[in-house]
């Protein structure tokens, strides 16, 4: 889930400038603690503290740096606590070998005891560390090439690498399972998790494939195979859809992004009557010709996946959805079988083993992503697009709203009876709540607990607004169906508890479950298209009376979080893509 960064060839007054720039636009992915080695004449300078970018470069000045090659790091602790020491990049004892990495290496523990007993010492908790160490200790028999190759069949777990060596102007990149690409300039060469950290530089990238490594020069590179042996590699020019990342007029980029999403609808509406038209066509299609539909994703994504089974159920289309850290215990999947997978980022390692699992049982792989060329994107036979920009708050906002568009279009090519050009300015209508929604905000932001009830499509909502909630919020709450409130959550509420009831429609067994709970004394908070509520929703249209709900409860936890004074685009212990286990 870290973010790691690499440069060769920058100028050599640049080079802190140009790193700083690259990781701060990865912090999304980890924001423990951040750290920068910079290569100049043969040395290595590292410098490295826990802490967010900006509060880290406040205290150690990155632009100071100079050289010609680097590497930046941004962590997202999973071994090791959040401690100068555990931050990146590590070094070898003789520091030699400097390193960033992204990933978790599963044989540390034993490798660390046998590198231990040959003396090597460890100032870290890290299970990162030890990759410089490895390197280190083989150096004394063994090129660098030659222990990248010994590197990939001895080290289990997932991994992308960079490696500086200080006698040499080179980067050494490996990767398995964690996201890697090169990105081609004039005049020199970047590494990176993701595309967009040098999107503003170049369009020019070449993606790793599992179990590949590559020596980068200023001017050129080279990949190698896990036997070590050159491989050719294609350039891709990529076309990477974002809004300025600036927050600009406002205070944090939940509520910009949240503002940003009838522009996004209209984008992604108008792609598939346009430059996606054909994929759409043939992801339809792939559709009909399949006995069987099983969606599988993670958090939000999940959320939405829901909501396109509940869609495609009204179609009379056979759907189901399974989170994808559980689909290989769940699924059933042959040939005949289409799987297809909903992910922001497209680097979800839970989704990408789920569709691992896909192709051993032979089945077909369909995806529905934000970021272009990801590697769920290349797993699949066929991909669409959200197009809904880039994302900086961790909390999926817009990619949700343009998520669920999406499939509200799959579900009307199969007769969902929905108006979709409108949607854009129903979702203006509904920020338009926003000045409401704010002052419910600052009426519950102290309550410990909080219910979302939800019957069909608003379920699916219930617990995407839930999440919102509990991840920005802090607050623990709840989703779930109305219908299962009598088997037991009843007992929790008490006078005054806040319940979201999310009624679409006439639903009257929503109606039903709200006087429920309110008879035991909760506050009842009622959002409704059909009754009176304390937020009215402009639509007749259940599909979109799921986007504008969702919609609500963006508002309504970006106000919470507000009230309370919480990082509300970094909140603690998350990071935007999760690329580990």
């Amino acid at each position: 889930m870290c973010g790691i960064f690499g440069i060769i060839g920058s100028k050599r007054n640049e080079l802190g400038g140009i790193l700083l720039k690259g990781i701060k636009r990865l912090e999304y992915r980890g924001y423990d603690s951040v750290g920068m080695a910079a290569l100049d004449n043969g040395a290595i300078d590292v410098k490295k503290a826990a802490g967010k970018v900006d509060e880290v470069n406040k205290q150690l000045n990155f632009p100071k740096l100079i050289g010609n090659a680097g590497l930046a790091h941004s962590r997202w602790a999973t071994c090791g606590g959040v401690t100068d020491n555990n931050a990146h990049p590590h070094q070898s004892c003789d520091k030699m070998i400097t390193i960033v990495h992204n990933g978790i290496i599963d044989n540390f523990e034993e490798l660390k005891q046998d590198l231990v007993k040959k003396g090597h010492k460890f100032s870290s908790e890290t299970d990162s560390e030890v990759i410089a160490h490895y390197f280190e200790e083989k150096l004394a028999s063994k090129s660098m090439r030659e222990i990248c190759v010994d590197f990939l069949r001895e080290i289990k777990g997932t991994f992308a690498v960079l490696i500086l060596k200080k006698d040499e102007d080179r980067i050494y990149a490996l990767r398995r399972d964690s996201p890697l690409v090169l990105g081609i300039c004039n005049d020199k060469n970047i590494l990176a998790s993701d595309i967009y950290a040098f999107s503003d530089l170049t369009n020019k990238a070449i993606f790793f494939e599992n179990d590949e490594f590559a020596i980068v020069e200023k001017e050129k590179y080279g990949f190698f195979n896990k036997e070590g042996k050159e491989i050719l590699k294609t350039i891709q020019e990529f076309k990477w859809e974002q809004e300025e990342s600036e927050k600009k007029k406002y205070k944090h980029y939940m509520i910009k992004e949240i503002k940003e999403e009838p522009a996004v609808v209209k984008r992604l509406l108008f792609s598939l009557k346009t430059e996606q038209k054909d994929h759409f066509k043939k992801f339809i299609d792939l559709i009909k010709k399949s006995k069987k539909i099983v969606f599988t994703a993670a958090g939000t994504s999940y959320h939405a996946s829901l909501l396109g089974v509940y869609y495609l159920h009204k179609c009379g289309i056979e759907a189901q959805t399974l989170i994808a850290s559980e689909f290989r215990h769940f699924a059933s999947v042959d040939k005949d079988t289409l799987v297809i997978a909903i992910t922001q980022s497209g680097e979800t390692m839970d989704v990408i083993d789920a569709l691992k699992y896909v192709k051993e049982k032979d089945g077909k792989i369909a995806s529905i992503v934000n970021v272009p060329y990801s590697t769920i994107q290349r797993m699949s036979k066929i991909s669409l697009n959200i197009l809904a920009g880039q994302e900086i708050c961790v909390a999926a906002t817009k990619s949700f709203v343009n998520q669920v568009t999406l499939l509200l279009a799959i579900a009307k090519e199969f007769g969902f009876k929905i108006n979709l050009d409108n949607l854009p300015e129903r979702i203006y209508g509904m920020l338009k709540s926003e000045e409401k929604i704010s002052k419910l905000a600052k009426e519950i932001h102290r309550k410990r607990d909080i219910y979302v009830l939800g019957r069909g499509l608003s379920y699916p909502v219930a617990r995407e607004v839930a999440l919102k909630i509990k991840e920005i919020s802090y607050i623990h709450a709840e989703g779930m169906m109305g219908g299962e409130l009598k088997h037991g959550t009843i007992a929790l509420i008490e006078d005054g508890t806040p319940v979201i009831s999310l009624i679409s429609n006439k639903d009257y067994d929503m109606l039903s479950n709200t006087k429920e709970v309110e008879a035991r004394g909760a506050r009842i908070i009622k959002i409704t298209n059909e009754f009176d509520g304390d937020i009215k929703i402009n639509t007749s249209n259940d599909g979109k009376f799921g986007i504008l709900a969702a919609i609500f409860g963006q508002l309504l936890t970006y106000y919470i979080a507000l009230e309370k004074g919480l990082p509300i685009d970094k909140p603690r212990n998350l990071a935007k893509s999760v690329t580990v286990k």
